[in-house]
């Protein structure tokens, strides 16, 4: 059955003239007795009895109304969904972040991003980089923040950029350095390293032509402040954590021409539809961007 001839049938049973539906509907009455037509044909039934003063449901019609009305009701409620989908007054956001971009960029986007959509459900995973990406093929996630870090793992994925991510040397304040302008990594040849891998290539120092001198491997960047705190030696601190640097540590800018850049994007399956609310969700972060 065409829902439509089950709209204008509804409307003439409740109102209880063809003329009285067809100015609800906007219709000619002609138009609407052509259409009630049609459907008794399609269902070979009559709905109306067709009166001297006016119009009766007839057995049938009885029958056909409730599911007309069941089935009209539905399409309606179907039809507000999808509306406020559009609107952005309802569906889901799916975010995985790799640990850096949640000491700012992350916070600031979503503050921004709630104040605009409060209705759409945000959620945030997260987790390495090679863990995320996973989780965007399996379509667990609709967007990751991710970087460039290791070879070939974005194949395959739409890649948005979001910014060039440089570093800073992150010293004691007693350091030789600290309170310089900038350093050059030559002249860091000889302190003792924090580093997040024993394997320079695997660390922020993967695009940079230095081969530091890893005393200590710890993973978290509070932990690696830590040990620049006690003393211990020195790491790289990226640009989108600068924000989060404990006070007892002093952050030094690497010369340009020795600076590791990590290029982040915003990553999503290629060939999916992605929801209503992912280019509001990444219009926060150029603007996150624009003003850092």
């Amino acid at each position: 059955m065409d829902t439509d001839l089950l709209a204008v049938f509804r409307a003439v049973a409740t109102s209880g003239s063809f003329t009285a539906a067809a100015g609800t509907l906007g219709y000619t009455q002609s138009a609407v007795s052509r259409q009630v037509a049609t459907l008794e044909a399609e269902l070979g039934a009559t709905l109306f009895d067709r009166l001297p003063r006016g119009i009766r449901l007839t057995e049938s019609g009885h029958c056909l109304l409730p599911h007309a009305e069941v089935l009209t009701g539905r399409l309606a409620l179907a039809r507000a969904d999808l509306r406020a989908l559009r609107e952005l007054r309802a569906g889901a956001l799916r975010v995985g972040a790799f640990p850096t971009a949640g000491t700012a960029l992350i916070p600031t986007v979503v503050a921004a991003f709630r104040a605009s959509c409060p209705d759409v459900a945000l959620t945030i995973a997260e987790g390495l980089v090679r863990d995320l990406v996973p989780c965007l093929r399996a379509g667990e996630l609709d967007v990751a923040i991710v970087t460039s870090a290791v070879d070939g793992l974005l194949d395959g994925l739409t890649l948005r950029h979001v910014l060039d991510d440089t570093m800073f040397v992150a010293v004691h304040p007693s350091h030789r350095y600290a309170g310089q302008a900038q350093v050059r990594l030559a002249e860091l040849a000889g302190d003792d390293w924090i580093a997040g891998r024993d394997r320079p290539e695997e660390t922020l120092f993967a695009s940079a032509d230095f081969q530091p001198r890893i005393a200590y491997v710890v993973r978290e960047w509070v932990a690696k402040q830590g040990f620049v705190a006690a003393g211990l030696g020195i790491t790289l601190i990226p640009s989108l954590a600068k924000s989060s640097v404990r006070a007892d540590v002093v952050l030094v800018p690497l010369h340009p021409d020795d600076s590791p850049v990590r290029v982040i994007y915003a990553a999503t399956p290629t060939g999916i539809t992605p929801p209503a609310a992912l280019e509001p969700f990444l219009s926060e972060i150029d603007q996150y961007v624009s003003t850092r």
